[in-house]
């Protein structure tokens, strides 16, 4: 078969604040993707930090199940390189290609693609400039091109006349007032920078001739750096943007509003390719909704976080109607390092969120709490939901080997460990001996 070259496109903190999604977040290029691909409305990552994310989407199972429970840059690892997508496609005939941000391991090399372009940096235009060029070479298919921006990482770029402050609104869970309104500003600017970023690489695609046999495979890799968004297991956490634009019915301007969790990307690009898929996958493949089979993927999404700045072990299930949350340890306030410094955090310590208590347990309904702020779990009409979603997150754990069920997750040696009883991931963190 002529199998199509793959263009993954991802970014960082951007959740679902794009145009396409509805957001007042101008992103006209990302609103062209979706007009001429396919919009999954209701896409989540598996774990809302940075490496667990990204291994999970690019080994196609769990973050606990690939090793990457915590961040690369900080000393933690995959288990094995090996199960990475790049060595699947390469038996498949595929030259993979890395521009930019990848964040599954201090080096690179490691990870085993066949070229990795140096860069100065990590922002948009350098990322996209190397995958014009790149692209204007166009080179022969197929190819897996993995480009990375830094964009919407803090910090945020400076607002410029299109992000006036005092027309923005902050993100759902954070309150209304002229500090929230600023970082929103700030964040808009930088998404108008990936959007630029992302044109650039869409318009080099479309003049190489190459853009009829490309998947782009365009998301992120979770909710935004602020308050009870990144690194927090709500749908604030959770959701992504994700759009995929290519042959073979990745086209017309379709919205899916399947359950999809980034897991389900790897066996899809299998299925697309015809090629077998490697036994440790725990995704469903997305094409079954794309060829008009069916109109669910999954009837439940797990997520997860164990480490990030520090330890916080916590699990969680969603389906179409609920959202259970479990956390693990007797800790029972904030792990404040886990939550980007920004002016939003400034607000709601100045309002004493270092005392608030955190539920041991959660049970959210989603259809009349969307924003999960009314917490079910010690209601008695609701026991059955919340034994049912219990049971249904006991088995992931069991069915995966979650090493949560042994107890405390340790960190590998050398990692870098914040104190959970601090403020700030910047403050100093300790070395794992």
């Amino acid at each position: 078969m002529n199998r199509p070259n793959i263009l993954y496109l991802h970014s960082h903190d951007t959740g679902r604040y794009v145009q396409p999604y509805g957001y007042a977040v101008p992103t006209p290029n990302l609103q062209r993707l979706a007009e001429e691909g396919v919009l999954f409305r209701q896409a989540f990552c598996a774990a809302p930090t940075c490496s667990p994310s990204r291994a999970a989407l690019l080994t196609g199972q769990a973050a606990h199940s690939s090793g990457m429970i915590g961040l690369a840059h900080r000393g933690f690892v995959l288990k094995d390189y090996s199960q990475h997508i790049v060595h699947t496609l390469r038996k498949a005939g595929y030259h993979s290609v890395l521009i930019g941000v990848q964040h599954v391991t201090q080096d690179a090399a490691r990870i085993g693609y066949d070229w990795v372009v140096p860069l100065e940096d990590r922002r948009g235009e350098t990322v996209a400039a190397a995958a014009v060029d790149w692209l204007k070479e166009a080179p022969g298919a197929p190819s897996f091109l993995d480009v990375g921006f830094f964009e919407t990482h803090r910090q945020f770029r400076v607002p410029g006349p299109a992000e006036d402050a005092r027309y923005c609104l902050p993100p759902a869970p954070l309150p209304d007032t002229p500090e929230t309104r600023q970082d929103m500003a700030a964040f808009k600017a930088s998404a108008r920078a990936l959007d630029k970023a992302m044109g650039s690489v869409f318009e080099a695609l479309d003049e190489s001739g190459l853009a009829e046999n490309t998947l782009v495979v365009c998301t992120t890799d979770h909710g935004l750096a602020f308050p009870y968004m990144k690194c927090n297991l709500t749908d604030h956490g959770l959701g992504v943007m994700l759009i995929m634009r290519g042959p073979t019915g990745f086209s017309g301007g379709r919205v899916c509003d399947a359950l999809v969790s980034q897991i389900d990307i790897f066996p899809a690009i299998c299925d697309l390719l015809e090629i077998e898929r490697p036994a440790w996958l725990q995704g469903k493949s997305i094409m079954s909704w794309i060829r008009g089979e069916v109109e669910e993927i999954n009837d439940e999404i797990f997520a997860e976080v164990t480490y990030h700045a520090a330890y916080e072990p916590q699990r969680a299930v969603r389906t179409r109607r609920w959202k259970y949350i479990r956390r693990y340890g007797d800790r029972t306030a904030p792990v404040l390092p886990n939550c980007d410094d920004s002016p939003g955090k400034e607000v709601w310590l100045r309002y004493g969120w270092r005392e608030r208590p955190v539920a041991a347990e959660q049970l959210y309904d989603l259809a009349f709490d969307p924003n999960e702020t009314h917490n079910l779990a010690g209601a008695p009409s609701m026991t059955p939901a919340l034994e049912e979603m219990r049971s249904r997150l006991d088995r992931w754990m069991r069915e995966t080997d979650d090493p949560l069920l042994q107890g405390p997750v340790p960190a590998p040696q050398g990692a870098k460990v914040n104190d959970a009883n601090g403020l700030s991931p910047r403050e100093p963190a300790q070395v794992v001996g």
